[in-house]
């Protein structure tokens, strides 16, 4: 008995596994990926205006006159600079929003669209780079300034600003017809968020 029940939890684990890698191929890498890529392309470039620019809010250096210019400036709500002087509310509220964008990406949405991969992926790097900013500073760091654009923003801000678009005009054209995962795929993430229930059943 002990031997049959050894041969039906290994099966049982290794078929876990490969749930976990099949999931993490199709539905996370690329998002991952990009979202990486935000964040480091977001945080350096903060880096590098500060180190350019100094700390100190208002300080500002033209790069195509009249056009477009490097302003500093510390930003206390969210993107373009609206609703200043609630940083806490606002680091908690990304990061609530942050969670619940992952969560509506894999249920609800056509999750193994290179596309919505893509949005998602924009959208989740650009929201960690802001949280990390009040984290550490207690505001966001902005900077890029276009002359008749009405905010100063960044490259998360960005990121955030053209997934959201981007995720929104597919939807719009696609309908909800892809929203519908297969029937493997029900299977896959069924297992995964079961956790050891079938182990149970063996």
């Amino acid at each position: 008995m002990s031997v049959l029940y050894w041969r039906c939890g290994t099966r049982v684990e290794d078929a876990t596994e490969w749930n976990v890698r099949e999931e993490l191929r199709r539905y996370w890498i690329q998002p991952t990926i990009i979202a990486a890529t935000v964040l480091i392309a977001d945080q350096l470039s903060k880096a590098w205006v500060l180190d350019a620019l100094g700390t100190a809010a208002g300080a500002s250096r033209p790069v195509i006159a009249p056009w477009l210019s490097l302003t500093l400036v510390h930003n206390t709500g969210v993107a373009f600079g609206m609703f200043q002087g609630i940083p806490h509310f606002f680091t908690v509220t990304s990061v609530i929003i942050s969670i619940a964008a992952t969560y509506f990406y894999r249920r609800h949405l056509p999750s193994r669209s290179w596309f919505v991969q893509l949005c998602v992926g924009l959208i989740i790097g650009g929201a960690i780079g802001n949280i990390i900013d009040r984290l550490r500073f207690g505001y966001v760091i902005d900077f890029v300034h276009v002359s008749w654009f009405p905010g100063i923003f960044n490259v998360a801000d960005s990121g955030i600003t053209v997934g959201v678009i981007a995720l929104t005009l597919f939807l719009l054209i696609r309908g909800d017809g892809e929203r519908d995962a297969p029937a493997s795929d029900q299977a896959l993430l069924g297992t995964l968020l079961g956790g050891g229930s079938s182990r149970k059943r063996e």
